[in-house]
């Protein structure tokens, strides 16, 4: 870091708290003055700044209440104006002496931004066309202590706007907006739901057996009753209990957790809606949730139409509907209703550089092959049917095909969107299920399944045919609100903790978030003893080599883990060119993807494509390797977010 910048800093830091010390001088005074604002306890709104601006014909002169935070403030002489914000939006106020009096106007000009205000007074229209209100009173409801933002650049910068999300709710308009729908997609989806005779309940999350997906629990203890127990993982295993009672239709929207990375698709913590309807099967629940998903965009968005990431998403058109044996063989050429034993699976897999573990069967692999070559080609709405029994421990078998199941998962974009099946009621199937899945876990899958004894007693007691779905909510909003990130569609994602003792040895401050990533650490901080050269470069370049080599900064929009891959992270960067770019990185050691989304890297961008995992890798993104104690260690060239993608390094 340059000196100058360092000072920079050192006298940003010396505004702020200048600044916080004015807003304490001047909260000190209202209370010395008998009006602390602390102390008021309510304050009627009789309208939102939308309301007043849809309805401005009705308005017009007529008295109305406001209340919201002030945004923006103009002083001119005898008038001014200012702008609050309130849950619909903005909305001006013209504030004149001789409407609210010398002492208010007086204390109006002492108001700061982002202060929380009262106001009452007529609706009209400025000259130029504004909607605003003529104050005729004005309230301190709350003196904001921190001053926000710098207005021109906001809060821009995503791992502190995720962190202070009350920030960037105040701050980005299309924020508050994003959690406004998420908020009518949920109602959207009760309703649908209640409306169609399903009944609401609720399931326990601290569980003995965290099961009905393919996940890692995390473990906590009860200390009342001397017990581990786990964080439930899914909802079905005692929804399916309440159809064994007799509850024909029942539904959860509720918090699952598993214990798994972080990326732009997957946080620990997110909302799962299932759904268990007797009397049908994984055709009715198709049926059930192509519906669904029409119904909840059209309500929400006002259309089916969608778009998504620049790509429109048609959900009015029929869901196309292919089993994962078709899809195989239309996008990767490899016959697997061809392929009957294990061996000729391997062998094909090898074939086509497909990773696969000793532990896989035929369906395992059939269904890493539907992953590898299939999944990112389901852009339009895809129902993909029948899968392989190995990795679907709770489904019913095809009469026809006992090695396939009636199963369907709904993909759009190129995700995973809806799980579903024809829910498996034999009890003695299930059991041996069971013991498939204990002989996985017990050979070292931590995402199997276990026996679950009481689940077994309640089909022994007699479940009728049954249809069940499952789906993401979150990944429905980022679908619907055109989110990019998981994080974008939570309130409060998992974020890593900022550690004290790395602020201290950084020279942080409070609220440094970018600092906390380890950009712009001084020099002399830095041991640079342990670094070695690669072998591959010990030997002396030649210059006309190596100026070949197209440096260019790039900015990471999405990162998340490849499947079946330890190593591997999967990078869709901005290089400037307005392409997506995607490079692959062996550091999932050294990083978890959620880190890294929003930094700005340095990578070679003009090598030849490189087929890793069957992901096309185009580019390698420049890192330093060093040793200590031992052990190596690996740390991504980042830099400065100022610098625009595309800049090419001299």
């Amino acid at each position: 870091m340059s000196e100058l910048k360092k000072n920079s800093e050192a006298q940003e830091q010396q505004d702020v708290h200048r600044l916080m010390q004015v807003r304490l001088d001047k909260l000190n005074e209202l209370k010395a003055a008998g009006k602390d604002p602390f102390e008021i306890t309510t304050y009627e709104q009789s309208h939102h700044a939308a309301e007043i601006k849809a309805h401005f014909d009705e308005l017009k002169d007529t008295e109305v209440s406001v209340a919201g935070r002030m945004m923006s403030k103009r002083i001119m002489g005898k008038a001014s104006f200012c702008a609050v914000r309130d849950l619909s939006g903005d909305i001006q106020i013209y504030v004149a002496r001789d409407a609210v009096g010398e002492e208010a106007y007086a204390q109006f000009k002492k108001y700061d931004i982002g202060d929380i205000i009262g106001v009452r007074g007529k609706v009209f229209e400025t000259k130029t066309g504004e909607i605003s209100i003529h104050a005729e009173e004005l309230t301190l409801l709350t003196k904001s202590m921190q001053p926000l933002p710098e207005k021109f650049h906001g809060l821009t910068d995503t791992d502190q706007r995720y962190r202070q999300r009350y920030i960037d709710l105040v701050m980005n308009p299309e924020v508050r907006e994003t959690f406004v729908k998420r908020s009518k997609i949920i109602s959207s989806i009760r309703r649908y739901l209640d409306d169609r005779g399903f009944m609401e309940v609720e399931t326990p999350m601290l569980v003995s057996n965290a099961g009905g997906a393919a996940a890692r629990p995390f473990e906590t203890h009860y200390n009342a009753l001397s017990e581990d127990v786990k964080l439930r993982i899914s909802l079905e295993l005692y929804l399916k209990r309440l159809i064994v009672g007799g509850l024909e239709r029942v539904y959860e929207i509720g918090r699952v957790f598993r214990n798994e990375g972080l990326d732009a698709r997957h946080n620990p913590e997110f909302t799962l809606m299932e759904l268990y309807q007797a009397y049908t099967d994984y055709e009715g629940m198709m049926n059930l949730t192509e519906d669904m998903f029409r119904h909840v965009a059209r309500e929400v968005n006002g259309s089916a139409k969608i778009m998504y990431s620049g790509t429109e998403i048609d959900l009015e058109k029929p869901f196309r509907r292919i089993t994962m044996t078709e899809a195989v063989k239309e996008y990767s050429g490899v016959d697997f209703a061809t392929i009957e034993t294990l061996e000729e699976a391997r062998a094909v897999a090898k074939e086509k550089s497909v990773a696969f573990e000793e532990r896989h069967q035929r369906g395992d692999i059939l269904n890493l092959f539907f992953e590898t070559f299939c999944e990112e080609h389901m852009i339009q709405p895809t129902f993909v049917t029948d899968h392989p029994i190995e990795i679907s421990p709770l489904t019913k078998k095809k009469p026809n095909n006992p090695d396939y199941v009636e199963r369907f998962e709904l993909f759009i974009y190129g995700r995973e969107m809806c799980n579903a099946y024809s829910e498996l009621n034999d009890p003695i199937d299930q059991r041996e299920r069971f013991k498939a899945q204990d002989a996985l876990a017990a050979a070292g899958d931590e995402e199997a399944n276990h026996t679950d004894e009481d689940f077994l007693n309640a089909l022994n007691v007699g479940m009728p045919p049954t249809g069940g779905i499952g789906y993401g909510i979150d990944r429905l909003v980022m679908l619907l609100t055109d989110s990019p990130a998981i994080r974008d569609v939570l309130l409060f994602p998992t974020m890593k903790t900022m550690k004290a003792e790395n602020k201290e040895a950084h020279g942080e401050s409070e609220g440094k978030a970018e600092e906390a990533s380890g950009f712009f650490t001084p020099n002399e901080k830095i041991d640079f003893s342990g670094v070695k050269i690669e072998p591959l470069f010990e030997d002396q370049v030649d210059f006309e080599t190596f100026s070949k080599s197209d440096f260019r900064a790039v900015k990471v929009k999405g990162c998340k883990a490849v499947p079946k891959s330890k190593k591997l992270l999967q990078f869709t960067l901005d290089d400037g060119t307005g392409t997506e770019r995607t490079i692959l990185s062996g550091i999932h050691a050294y990083y978890e993807p959620e880190e890294l989304i929003g930094k700005t890297l340095i990578a070679i961008t003009n090598l030849p494509p490189r087929p890793m995992m069957g992901i096309e890798s185009c580019g390698m993104l420049l890192s330093a390797v060093n040793e200590r104690n031992g052990e190596e260690e690996l740390h991504l060239l980042m830099v400065d977010n100022h610098i625009p993608a595309g800049a090419k390094l001299y």
